[in-house]
């Protein structure tokens, strides 16, 4: 590519045509030579901006093109974060975790309303850089109504394997007032595990109240926080 070296109007010599020729002199046989037009008061433009070379525009412009066309770094491991909320409504079934927990409300939502699950397929996703459920499995398709979040999840541990993945350990936090999971924690656990194809070892699941704090504390929604740490194969 042609060096480039730019100088300021004080320094440029004046022609005898109607314009003035910025000399970008290098050593290099290819040097730039940009020409700017002459302002009715014989001045010539002397922002920097104005005098950039357009050489040098070219050159970003390709470069910009090259990065966003670039294919994303083989990483040896990818962290994911998932969140999701729903709120409880009388009548509705609750299911966490694929098991159904005997309450007398359930989460409102379009499909089984699992906000455990939900927050799972969201942190393997956003570790692999991929749009979150709601756009994979969008609520405004008719199929996906009142659909077993086990089939989001079997989708996410494929795509996770098809890049190239697995999981290295999971983290998850339940936030709700009522009911207690203590009961249910390990039936939670243990099909956390068979729909993740991994290990109990690295599947962790707590559970906390919102101490009667907001929608949350006043047993109106439920909530779940999930990170995952992938690991190249």
């Amino acid at each position: 590519m042609a060096s480039t070296t730019v100088f300021f109007p004080s320094q440029v010599a004046q022609t005898a045509s109607a314009r003035r020729v910025l000399l970008l002199p290098s050593t290099n046989p290819n040097a730039s030579y940009v020409s700017f037009p002459k302002l009715r008061n014989g001045s010539l433009r002397s922002t920097r901006q104005e005098l950039r070379p357009r050489a040098a525009l070219q050159v970003e412009r390709q470069d910009s093109v090259k990065q966003a066309s670039s294919p994303p770094p083989s990483l040896p491991y990818r962290i994911g974060h998932g969140f999701d909320l729903h709120r409880l409504e009388p009548g509705l079934p609750l299911i966490i975790g694929g098991i159904d927990i005997p309450h007398d409300r359930g989460c409102e939502a379009h499909s089984d309303g699992d906000v455990l699950l939900h927050c799972v397929v969201d942190a393997i996703l956003g570790a692999l850089g991929l749009p979150d459920i709601g756009q994979i499995f969008p609520d405004s398709d008719p199929k996906w109504k009142g659909a077993n979040s086990s089939v989001f999840m079997r989708e996410a541990v494929r795509l996770m394997h098809e890049a190239g993945y697995e999981l290295g350990n999971l983290d998850a936090t339940l936030i709700l007032q009522r009911p207690k999971l203590s009961p249910h924690k390990e039936a939670i656990r243990a099909n956390l595990c068979s729909l993740l194809q991994a290990d109990p070892s690295v599947v962790n699941l707590k559970a906390k109240t919102h101490e009667k704090v907001d929608s949350l504390g006043e047993n109106r929604s439920i909530a779940a926080h999930t990170v995952v740490l992938l690991m190249r194969k």
